[in-house]
């Protein structure tokens, strides 16, 4: 496939010095970084834009529904991650995350598609976190030059992830924390400014609410709320960096069903409570205002409303952090993999484990922040959503897809399920259906807004250009591979190389723990474990 597609690289650790990831990533790290998987750009300005679209009856389905879905999808990936979180310490490393187990148990042609579509979706969301850095600056400035603080995150980030990724994972964890205890504070100062006002559910009764737009406005949530939970599936390629994956993998998953029911849910009860669909300036083309900071306003505080903002501007250079981060490891993965699906360039790292070259190029695609001055920061954020909004529902379909065929190998090849490391009994064996039927159902009907009652060309591209841009790119890959017939067979005129469950790899590359490679909690005696421990569960 990719020899073709590529040309024959010979892919040779001795020729290449660095080129493995380093195991750099703490427990503690982990679970911050799964919460900033949760909290970001999209709950503190996407529900603007969701509320404004679609009214708060719509926003709470949707988040709701989309939160059952991400859940699901994250047990599912968190039960192959932990069996084969994939990286290993002295030795190269192969492609990470979700896109290895796609080509392992599903299909090699449909992963290298989705990878590719994947680093695009991590490479625009930085793009997009940049983006969204303007639209919070707002608040304060109406200047024209608000793209400078998106320079100035733009390198700030390369140069903490250029370092180690021991400095990712300690900004991560930092930033994560403050954004915690906001949306707890926030939670009680929603309370307390509805009771206080007495406004009840007086922003579900004014005219246009609950449902804003019809079905097309509620259609349309789908997609904001996609894009806000973007990035939890990205669990998958830390994984390879985590100490001690076997234990701390399902620790991480298990606490994001809570961590989705508090944030989320409780957060968007409160913003349609709170905040009318029609505020000025709530989402337009040029400006989009977080719900979040309305709220502190009507708290009767322009500082808490200041400090809101702060901390929704170190939320966005949370995420930009996360998405480049993930960005660099997948383009990463694809230049390792075998046979290789990227230039062997990408597979360099520094003597720190970092892939520079797979940084760089990442990063590069974030100029599209700067189209801003010419399109409107406002409409250029809602297209980035829109298209990081649907790869990241592709992400969730393939999960679901290579958690299927993973499942039926492993029955197929007389295994019990006590022998997987981790596993949770519900979800089998309707699980990945599930995720699949639903997602599928998404990625089909968000669009409809764009359609009717007119249609709009611009819009129905974000929503839809990732399809064929998939199905492409799996057409081409499978072509490459369609001569490849052993034995003089005749050339296939199709090709589709379904991975044989029966056949299907199942003892490579599962994770075997180490002395080394303890629990960090448990490496905390005394007192000090004891506040450890309780701060884990609290965070």
């Amino acid at each position: 496939m990719a020899e073709t597609v590529y040309g024959a690289v010979e892919h040779d650790a001795t020729q290449l010095r660095h080129r493995r990831l380093h195991r750099g990533l703490s427990a503690r790290q982990v679970q911050m970084i799964a919460i900033a998987g949760t909290i970001g750009t999209g709950l503190f300005l996407g529900t603007g834009k969701s509320l404004a679209e679609g009214g708060p009856a719509s926003m709470l389905i949707c988040y709701a529904l989309v939160g059952i879905i991400v859940y699901v999808t994250l047990l599912l990936l968190g039960e192959m991650a932990t069996q084969y979180p994939v990286a290993e310490v002295n030795v190269p490393c192969r492609a990470g995350s979700f896109n290895a187990y796609t080509a392992r148990f599903f299909s090699p042609s449909y992963a290298f598609a989705l990878s590719w579509n994947y680093w695009f979706n991590d490479a625009v969301s930085v793009a997009s976190d940049l983006t969204a850095a303007q639209l919070v600056l707002q608040f304060w400035t109406s200047s024209e030059y608000t793209w400078v603080i998106s320079l100035v995150f733009w390198v700030f980030l390369v140069g903490v992830n250029a370092t180690h990724v021991k400095a990712y994972g300690e900004l991560e964890y930092w930033l994560s924390s403050l954004k915690v205890a906001t949306v707890l504070l926030f939670i009680v100062l929603g309370v307390f400014v509805n009771i206080n006002s007495d406004i009840g559910l007086s922003n579900w009764r004014i005219p246009g609410a609950p449902f804003v737009g019809g079905f097309g406005g509620f259609a349309r949530v789908f997609v904001t709320a996609s894009f806000a939970y973007g990035g939890t599936e990205s669990l998958g390629i830390t994984a390879g960096e985590t100490k001690n994956p076997s234990k701390n993998m399902p620790r991480v998953v298990k606490f994001v069903f809570w961590r989705i029911l508090l944030f989320y849910i409780l957060s968007i009860l409160l913003i349609g409570l709170n905040v009318p669909w029609d505020y000025p300036n709530l989402s337009n083309r040029s400006t989009t205002t977080s719900p979040f900071t309305i709220v502190f306003r009507q708290a009767g505080s322009t500082f808490a409303a200041s400090f809101m903002n702060t901390v929704i501007l170190s939320s966005v250079l949370s995420a930009g952090n996360h998405a480049l981060f993930a960005g660099t490891r997948v383009l990463y993965g694809l230049s390792v993999a075998n046979p290789p699906q990227a230039p062997a360039l990408f597979s360099w790292t520094t003597a720190a484990g970092v892939p520079l070259p797979a940084l760089l190029l990442t990063s590069s695609v974030s100029a599209l922040c700067f189209g801003t001055s010419f399109i409107g920061s406002g409409v250029l954020w809602g297209w980035l959503q829109n298209i990081v909004g649907v790869s990241n529902q592709i992400a969730w379909l393939s999960i679901g897809l290579a958690s299927w065929r993973f499942r039926k190998a492993w029955i197929s090849q007389g295994r019990a399920l006590k022998d997987l490391t981790f596993h949770t009994s519900w979800t089998w064996p309707y699980g990945p259906p599930f995720v699949i039927v639903t997602v599928s159902a998404l990625i089909i009907i968000q669009g409809w807004s764009s359609v009717l009652p007119v249609f709009s060309a611009i819009d129905f591209l974000s929503f839809y250009i990732e399809v064929p841009v998939i199905v492409v790119m799996l057409l081409r890959c499978s072509h490459a591979k369609r001569g490849q017939s052993s034995g003089g067979e005749k050339p296939r005129r199709w090709f589709l190389d379904l991975v044989d469950v029966r056949t299907a790899d199942l003892d490579s590359d599962q994770y075997v723990g180490d002395a080394a490679d303890g629990d960090e909690e448990e490496q905390h005696a005394g007192t000090v474990g004891i506040w450890r421990k309780l701060y884990y569960y609290l965070a």
